[in-house]
Protein backbone atom coordinates (compact mmCIF):
# COMPACT_ATOMS: atom_id res chain seq x y z
CA UNK A 1 0.00 0.00 0.00
CA UNK A 2 1.41 3.39 -0.98
CA UNK A 3 0.69 6.32 1.33
CA UNK A 4 1.47 9.84 0.27
CA UNK A 5 3.32 11.84 2.87
CA UNK A 6 2.00 15.11 1.44
CA UNK A 7 -1.55 14.32 2.53
CA UNK A 8 -0.53 13.52 6.13
CA UNK A 9 -0.55 16.12 8.85
CA UNK A 10 2.83 16.71 10.40
CA UNK A 11 1.21 16.41 13.84
CA UNK A 12 0.06 12.85 13.00
CA UNK A 13 3.51 11.99 11.73
CA UNK A 14 5.17 13.40 14.85
CA UNK A 15 2.86 11.54 17.23
CA UNK A 16 3.18 8.21 15.38
CA UNK A 17 6.40 7.42 17.22
CA UNK A 18 8.76 7.70 14.22
CA UNK A 19 12.45 7.99 15.11
CA UNK A 20 13.56 9.34 11.74
CA UNK A 21 11.76 11.78 9.49
CA UNK A 22 10.64 11.01 5.90
CA UNK A 23 13.10 12.16 3.24
CA UNK A 24 10.70 14.84 1.97
CA UNK A 25 11.36 16.78 5.19
CA UNK A 26 15.16 16.55 5.07
CA UNK A 27 16.77 19.80 3.95
CA UNK A 28 19.40 19.90 1.17
CA UNK A 29 22.99 19.28 2.26
CA UNK A 30 24.09 22.92 1.87
CA UNK A 31 21.39 24.01 4.35
CA UNK A 32 22.07 21.33 6.94
CA UNK A 33 25.41 22.80 7.98
CA UNK A 34 23.66 25.92 9.33
CA UNK A 35 20.89 24.19 11.35
CA UNK A 36 21.82 24.03 15.04
CA UNK A 37 20.07 23.39 18.36
CA UNK A 38 17.61 26.27 18.73
CA UNK A 39 17.76 26.39 22.54
CA UNK A 40 21.55 26.70 22.48
CA UNK A 41 21.35 29.23 19.64
CA UNK A 42 18.89 31.38 21.60
CA UNK A 43 21.20 31.54 24.64
CA UNK A 44 24.05 33.09 22.64
CA UNK A 45 24.81 36.60 23.83
CA UNK A 46 27.63 37.43 21.43
CA UNK A 47 27.06 38.84 17.97
CA UNK A 48 24.19 40.91 16.57
CA UNK A 49 20.76 40.74 18.24
CA UNK A 50 17.32 41.59 16.85
CA UNK A 51 16.51 45.14 18.07
CA UNK A 52 13.77 45.82 20.64
CA UNK A 53 11.73 48.96 19.96
CA UNK A 54 9.71 50.64 22.72
CA UNK A 55 6.60 52.22 21.19
CA UNK A 56 5.44 54.05 24.35
CA UNK A 57 6.09 57.45 22.76
CA UNK A 58 5.17 56.71 19.13
CA UNK A 59 2.40 59.33 19.14
CA UNK A 60 3.61 61.48 22.05
CA UNK A 61 2.50 65.13 22.13
CA UNK A 62 6.15 66.05 22.73
CA UNK A 63 7.70 66.37 19.28
CA UNK A 64 11.24 65.62 20.43
CA UNK A 65 10.23 62.51 22.37
CA UNK A 66 8.08 61.29 19.48
CA UNK A 67 10.89 61.82 16.96
CA UNK A 68 13.30 59.81 19.11
CA UNK A 69 10.90 56.87 18.98
CA UNK A 70 10.49 57.32 15.20
CA UNK A 71 14.26 57.32 14.72
CA UNK A 72 14.64 54.05 16.66
CA UNK A 73 11.93 52.49 14.49
CA UNK A 74 13.54 53.84 11.31
CA UNK A 75 16.99 52.52 12.23
CA UNK A 76 15.60 49.03 12.96
CA UNK A 77 13.55 49.02 9.73
CA UNK A 78 16.54 50.10 7.63
CA UNK A 79 19.19 47.88 9.22
CA UNK A 80 17.19 44.77 10.13
CA UNK A 81 13.63 44.93 8.81
CA UNK A 82 12.56 42.98 11.90
CA UNK A 83 12.17 43.96 15.56
CA UNK A 84 10.56 43.11 18.89
CA UNK A 85 7.88 45.72 19.63
CA UNK A 86 7.23 46.42 23.32
CA UNK A 87 4.69 48.79 24.90
CA UNK A 88 2.75 48.52 21.66
CA UNK A 89 -0.64 49.23 23.24
CA UNK A 90 -2.16 45.74 22.94
CA UNK A 91 -2.81 44.27 26.39
CA UNK A 92 -1.02 41.16 27.63
CA UNK A 93 -4.42 39.79 28.57
CA UNK A 94 -5.75 40.02 25.00
CA UNK A 95 -2.56 38.49 23.56
CA UNK A 96 -2.78 35.63 26.08
CA UNK A 97 -6.42 34.99 25.17
CA UNK A 98 -5.57 34.89 21.44
CA UNK A 99 -2.79 32.39 22.15
CA UNK A 100 -4.98 30.25 24.40
CA UNK A 101 -7.74 30.14 21.77
CA UNK A 102 -5.37 29.08 18.98
CA UNK A 103 -3.67 26.54 21.21
CA UNK A 104 -7.04 25.04 22.21
CA UNK A 105 -7.95 24.63 18.53
CA UNK A 106 -4.70 22.81 17.82
CA UNK A 107 -5.23 20.56 20.86
CA UNK A 108 -8.36 19.15 19.17
CA UNK A 109 -7.94 15.69 17.60
CA UNK A 110 -6.65 15.84 14.02
CA UNK A 111 -9.97 14.45 12.71
CA UNK A 112 -11.80 17.39 14.36
CA UNK A 113 -9.41 19.88 12.77
CA UNK A 114 -9.86 18.15 9.40
CA UNK A 115 -13.43 19.51 9.32
CA UNK A 116 -11.78 22.89 8.69
CA UNK A 117 -9.36 21.58 6.04
CA UNK A 118 -8.48 23.87 3.16
CA UNK A 119 -8.29 22.67 -0.43
CA UNK A 120 -5.36 24.34 -2.14
CA UNK A 121 -5.97 22.55 -5.44
CA UNK A 122 -9.38 24.22 -5.83
CA UNK A 123 -8.09 27.60 -4.61
CA UNK A 124 -9.73 27.35 -1.17
CA UNK A 125 -6.73 28.55 0.81
CA UNK A 126 -8.44 29.46 4.08
CA UNK A 127 -8.62 26.83 6.81
CA UNK A 128 -6.51 24.05 8.30
CA UNK A 129 -3.61 22.82 6.19
CA UNK A 130 -0.06 21.62 5.71
CA UNK A 131 2.36 22.56 3.00
CA UNK A 132 2.05 20.51 -0.16
CA UNK A 133 5.18 19.79 -2.17
CA UNK A 134 4.64 22.39 -4.84
CA UNK A 135 8.21 23.51 -5.31
CA UNK A 136 10.66 21.91 -7.69
CA UNK A 137 12.66 20.15 -4.98
CA UNK A 138 9.52 18.52 -3.53
CA UNK A 139 10.53 19.74 -0.06
CA UNK A 140 8.12 19.76 2.86
CA UNK A 141 8.14 21.82 6.05
CA UNK A 142 7.64 20.53 9.61
CA UNK A 143 4.42 22.41 10.35
CA UNK A 144 0.64 22.42 10.13
CA UNK A 145 -1.28 25.70 10.10
CA UNK A 146 -4.62 27.47 10.17
CA UNK A 147 -5.01 30.38 7.74
CA UNK A 148 -7.83 32.94 7.58
CA UNK A 149 -8.55 36.55 6.68
CA UNK A 150 -9.27 38.46 9.91
CA UNK A 151 -9.73 42.10 8.75
CA UNK A 152 -11.57 44.09 7.31
CA UNK A 153 -14.54 42.52 9.09
CA UNK A 154 -16.84 42.65 6.06
CA UNK A 155 -14.37 40.51 4.07
CA UNK A 156 -14.16 37.68 6.63
CA UNK A 157 -15.71 34.26 6.10
CA UNK A 158 -16.67 33.34 9.66
CA UNK A 159 -18.11 30.00 8.51
CA UNK A 160 -14.58 28.58 8.32
CA UNK A 161 -13.37 30.00 11.65
CA UNK A 162 -12.93 27.50 14.51
CA UNK A 163 -16.08 26.95 16.58
CA UNK A 164 -13.94 25.49 19.37
CA UNK A 165 -13.00 27.15 21.63
CA UNK A 166 -16.21 29.19 21.83
CA UNK A 167 -14.41 32.54 22.32
CA UNK A 168 -12.12 32.04 19.30
CA UNK A 169 -13.97 34.48 17.02
CA UNK A 170 -14.42 37.13 19.70
CA UNK A 171 -10.78 37.31 20.83
CA UNK A 172 -9.28 36.92 17.36
CA UNK A 173 -11.53 39.68 15.97
CA UNK A 174 -10.64 42.06 18.80
CA UNK A 175 -6.93 41.36 18.34
CA UNK A 176 -7.24 41.98 14.58
CA UNK A 177 -8.99 45.33 15.21
CA UNK A 178 -6.27 46.46 17.61
CA UNK A 179 -3.49 45.25 15.32
CA UNK A 180 -5.01 47.24 12.47
CA UNK A 181 -4.69 50.37 14.62
CA UNK A 182 -1.08 49.50 15.42
CA UNK A 183 -0.35 49.01 11.70
CA UNK A 184 -1.58 52.58 11.04
CA UNK A 185 0.75 53.98 13.73
CA UNK A 186 3.75 52.08 12.34
CA UNK A 187 3.00 53.01 8.71
CA UNK A 188 2.61 56.67 9.73
CA UNK A 189 5.98 56.71 11.49
CA UNK A 190 7.69 54.92 8.59
CA UNK A 191 6.17 57.46 6.16
CA UNK A 192 7.37 60.44 8.19
CA UNK A 193 10.86 58.92 8.40
CA UNK A 194 11.01 58.80 4.57
CA UNK A 195 10.03 62.48 4.43
CA UNK A 196 6.54 61.58 3.18
CA UNK A 197 3.18 62.75 4.43
CA UNK A 198 2.01 60.77 7.44
CA UNK A 199 -0.75 58.82 5.68
CA UNK A 200 1.15 58.10 2.49
CA UNK A 201 2.38 54.52 2.98
CA UNK A 202 -0.97 53.43 4.37
CA UNK A 203 -2.71 54.90 1.32
CA UNK A 204 -0.22 53.17 -1.01
CA UNK A 205 -0.96 49.74 0.51
CA UNK A 206 -4.73 50.06 0.29
CA UNK A 207 -5.86 52.16 3.24
CA UNK A 208 -8.57 51.11 5.71
CA UNK A 209 -10.79 49.64 3.01
CA UNK A 210 -8.34 47.47 1.11
CA UNK A 211 -5.39 46.48 3.32
CA UNK A 212 -6.05 42.84 4.25
CA UNK A 213 -4.98 41.22 7.49
CA UNK A 214 -4.44 37.48 7.05
CA UNK A 215 -3.71 35.38 10.13
CA UNK A 216 -1.69 32.18 9.91
CA UNK A 217 -1.36 30.12 13.08
CA UNK A 218 1.76 28.00 12.60
CA UNK A 219 1.90 24.77 14.58
CA UNK A 220 5.33 23.14 14.72
CA UNK A 221 5.16 19.67 16.37
CA UNK A 222 8.14 18.15 18.17
CA UNK A 223 10.54 16.74 15.61
CA UNK A 224 12.64 13.58 16.21
CA UNK A 225 15.46 14.93 14.00
CA UNK A 226 15.31 18.72 14.29
CA UNK A 227 18.84 19.09 12.90
CA UNK A 228 17.58 17.81 9.51
CA UNK A 229 14.32 19.78 9.12
CA UNK A 230 12.91 23.29 9.04
CA UNK A 231 9.52 24.45 10.32
CA UNK A 232 9.47 27.03 7.57
CA UNK A 233 12.12 27.41 4.91
CA UNK A 234 14.05 30.61 4.26
CA UNK A 235 11.87 33.33 2.72
CA UNK A 236 11.01 37.01 2.87
CA UNK A 237 7.41 38.04 3.57
CA UNK A 238 5.49 39.48 0.63
CA UNK A 239 3.33 41.59 2.97
CA UNK A 240 3.60 45.28 3.85
CA UNK A 241 4.08 44.43 7.54
CA UNK A 242 3.85 41.14 9.48
CA UNK A 243 3.07 40.98 13.21
CA UNK A 244 3.91 37.79 15.13
CA UNK A 245 3.01 36.37 18.53
CA UNK A 246 4.48 33.06 19.74
CA UNK A 247 4.29 30.69 22.70
CA UNK A 248 7.77 31.67 23.99
CA UNK A 249 9.48 28.70 22.33
CA UNK A 250 12.40 29.91 20.17
CA UNK A 251 12.54 29.12 16.46
CA UNK A 252 12.72 32.31 14.39
CA UNK A 253 16.05 32.96 12.68
CA UNK A 254 17.04 36.00 10.63
CA UNK A 255 19.74 36.08 7.95
CA UNK A 256 21.73 39.12 9.01
CA UNK A 257 25.12 40.11 7.59
CA UNK A 258 25.68 36.65 6.14
CA UNK A 259 24.80 34.66 9.31
CA UNK A 260 21.66 33.13 10.83
CA UNK A 261 20.74 34.99 14.04
CA UNK A 262 18.22 33.41 16.44
CA UNK A 263 15.58 35.79 17.81
CA UNK A 264 15.32 35.81 21.61
CA UNK A 265 11.92 35.30 23.25
CA UNK A 266 10.96 38.74 24.62
CA UNK A 267 7.98 38.60 27.02
CA UNK A 268 4.83 40.53 25.98
CA UNK A 269 6.40 41.65 22.72
CA UNK A 270 5.09 41.44 19.18
CA UNK A 271 7.68 40.63 16.51
CA UNK A 272 7.28 42.84 13.46
CA UNK A 273 8.70 42.23 10.00
CA UNK A 274 8.91 44.77 7.21
CA UNK A 275 7.65 42.89 4.14
CA UNK A 276 8.56 43.10 0.44
CA UNK A 277 5.71 45.57 -0.22
CA UNK A 278 7.24 48.27 2.01
CA UNK A 279 10.75 47.43 0.80
CA UNK A 280 9.58 48.08 -2.77
CA UNK A 281 7.70 51.32 -1.97
CA UNK A 282 10.74 52.64 -0.06
CA UNK A 283 13.08 51.60 -2.91
CA UNK A 284 14.98 49.28 -0.58
CA UNK A 285 15.53 51.83 2.21
CA UNK A 286 13.48 49.63 4.53
CA UNK A 287 14.55 45.98 4.46
CA UNK A 288 12.52 42.80 4.05
CA UNK A 289 14.79 40.31 5.80
CA UNK A 290 15.28 36.65 4.88
CA UNK A 291 14.09 34.44 7.76
CA UNK A 292 13.23 30.83 8.58
CA UNK A 293 11.89 28.70 11.44
CA UNK A 294 13.76 25.95 13.28
CA UNK A 295 12.06 23.07 15.11
CA UNK A 296 13.08 21.05 18.16
CA UNK A 297 12.65 17.71 19.97
CA UNK A 298 11.36 18.94 23.31
CA UNK A 299 8.62 21.52 22.80
CA UNK A 300 5.79 22.27 20.41
CA UNK A 301 6.17 25.77 18.97
CA UNK A 302 3.17 27.85 17.91
CA UNK A 303 3.27 31.28 16.30
CA UNK A 304 0.49 33.63 15.23
CA UNK A 305 1.53 35.62 12.16
CA UNK A 306 -0.70 38.39 10.80
CA UNK A 307 0.27 39.51 7.30
CA UNK A 308 -0.90 43.01 6.33
CA UNK A 309 -1.26 42.73 2.55
CA UNK A 310 -2.25 45.16 -0.21
CA UNK A 311 -5.05 44.14 -2.60
CA UNK A 312 -3.83 41.69 -5.27
CA UNK A 313 -4.65 43.65 -8.43
CA UNK A 314 -5.75 47.19 -7.57
CA UNK A 315 -2.41 48.77 -6.79
CA UNK A 316 0.82 48.91 -8.76
CA UNK A 317 3.76 48.41 -6.40
CA UNK A 318 6.83 50.37 -7.37
CA UNK A 319 9.31 52.67 -5.63
CA UNK A 320 7.61 55.95 -4.72
CA UNK A 321 8.95 58.91 -6.74
CA UNK A 322 10.22 60.57 -3.53
CA UNK A 323 12.49 57.57 -2.82
CA UNK A 324 14.12 57.64 -6.26
CA UNK A 325 16.89 59.94 -7.53
CA UNK A 326 19.65 59.98 -10.13
CA UNK A 327 22.01 58.41 -7.63
CA UNK A 328 19.31 56.01 -6.38
CA UNK A 329 17.40 54.73 -9.43
CA UNK A 330 14.41 52.38 -8.92
CA UNK A 331 15.54 48.95 -7.69
CA UNK A 332 12.22 47.25 -8.44
CA UNK A 333 10.07 47.14 -11.61
CA UNK A 334 6.35 48.03 -11.36
CA UNK A 335 4.20 44.99 -10.49
CA UNK A 336 0.84 44.30 -8.92
CA UNK A 337 0.96 42.40 -5.62
CA UNK A 338 -0.25 39.27 -7.46
CA UNK A 339 2.53 39.64 -10.05
CA UNK A 340 5.10 40.07 -7.27
CA UNK A 341 3.97 36.78 -5.69
CA UNK A 342 4.08 35.00 -9.07
CA UNK A 343 7.53 36.41 -9.78
CA UNK A 344 8.83 35.02 -6.46
CA UNK A 345 7.27 31.60 -7.11
CA UNK A 346 8.75 31.51 -10.60
CA UNK A 347 12.21 32.41 -9.31
CA UNK A 348 11.97 29.76 -6.60
CA UNK A 349 10.94 27.13 -9.13
CA UNK A 350 13.89 28.08 -11.36
CA UNK A 351 16.24 27.84 -8.37
CA UNK A 352 14.77 24.44 -7.49
CA UNK A 353 15.22 23.15 -11.02
CA UNK A 354 18.80 24.33 -11.22
CA UNK A 355 19.79 22.67 -7.89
Amino acid sequence: MVTTVAAARVESLASSGIQSIPKEYIRPQEELTSIGNVFEEEKKEEGPQVPTIDLTEIDSEDKEVRERCHQDLKKAAMEWGVMHLVNHGISNELMDRVKKAGQKFFELPVEEKEKYANDQASGKIQGYGSKLANNASGQLEWEDYFFHLVYPEDKRDLSIWPKTPSDYTEVTSEYARQLRGLATKILSALSICLGLEEGRLEKEVGGLEELLLQMKINYYPKCPQPELALGVEAHTDVSALTFILHNMVPGLQLFYEGKWVTAKCVPNSIIMHVGDTIEILSNGKYKSILHRGLVNKEKVRISWAVFCEPPKEKIILKPLPETVSETEPPKFPPRTFAQHIQHKLFRKTQDGLSN
